[in-house]
């Protein structure tokens, strides 16, 4: 575009129009300044101190290049943590999206007190990560819990490293149902006709994709950010630890615990990448099986 039919552009924007670009901006001025202060500097801020020994309160960083990520490479904690989450990620994803298919399915149907089912199956999702936690932690006590106490065993639900990990997905699972479902359920009830195992299949599954490709996406992000259950159920003297913390929680520990906040961000780097990669081995992935008409 010449200077001239810019010039002439320029004089065709009327004081309505200037208004309403001024107005635009404005309003997304708030939504940008959020996302350049709570996330674009954090992560570049992040990425600088991988690379650092840092000091006190961030300060008296000292650069020691690729020390952090030789030593992250050669840790077994890290790559146990690591293996932690894989695990946790593969009970929680796909079950939290199976059962939840499952329900807005069946919620879409007439049934009696269908209201109440989905209050029921939607607080957990209301109810705080801490409490859900705690309530958990006590069902699962080894001695007084009501687990064990229905069915007259003596099980060490989250003090045994072969199924402690197990026990904390499934609060995972139990926990996302509610939203997945919700997502699951709006798009069902547009689904009309389908009934039945192979209609399930052949018919609601293909239309539900797109929204179950969406669930899986954010599920895949949100189970490798656990942090929270394992947190509050899993004691830091509970001798299944080493075989449930995951990478968030080993960061937390390295970052807050230990004050190396240099080697903390190297494995969030680390857990960063994994995500990437798993998200675009997804978005190709879903070329094969995801239905947009």
């Amino acid at each position: 575009m010449s200077e001239t039919n810019k010039e002439h552009a320029k004089k065709k924007m009327t004081t309505w129009e200037k208004n309403q670009l001024v107005y635009g901006w404005a309003f997304i001025f708030p939504t940008m300044l959020g996302l350049i202060v709570l996330n674009i500097y954090p992560i570049f801020l992040t990425i600088y101190q991988s690379f650092c020994k840092t000091g006190d309160f961030g300060r008296g960083n000292v650069f020691i290049g690729f020390g952090n990520y030789i030593k992250m490479f050669g840790d077994a904690d890290v790559w146990q943590s690591l293996f932690n989450t894989f695990k946790y990620a593969i009970i929680e994803v796909p079950f939290s999206i199976c059962i939840s298919l499952v329900l807005a399915v069946f919620l879409n149907r007439k049934i009696k007190f269908r209201s109440g089912y989905r209050t029921i199956f939607f607080l957990p999702m209301i109810a705080a990560p801490a409490a859900v936690a705690m309530v958990w932690r006590w069902l699962y006590n080894s001695k007084f819990g009501l687990l064990n106490h229905i069915f007259g065993t003596n099980i060490q639900w989250i003090s045994n490293p072969k199924i402690a990990w197990i026990s904390v997905a499934v609060i995972g699972v139990w926990s996302i149902i509610g939203y997945n479902m919700v997502l699951d359920y709006y798009e069902a009830a547009s689904i009309d006709g389908a009934s039945g195992i192979k209609e399930f299949f052949s018919i609601t599954v293909p239309l539900l994709s797109p929204t179950i490709f969406f669930v899986l996406v954010t599920r895949v992000i949100g189970a490798f950010q656990v942090f929270d259950l394992i947190y509050i159920v899993m004691d830091h003297t509970n001798p299944a630890l080493p075989k449930t913390q995951s990478l968030v929680y080993l960061f937390y520990q390295t970052a807050f615990g230990s004050g190396d906040k240099g080697y903390g961000a190297a494995m969030v780097i680390l857990l960063l990448a994994v995500i990437l990669l798993i998200t675009v081995i997804q978005m190709y992935g879903q070329k094969k099986w995801v239905h947009y008409e």
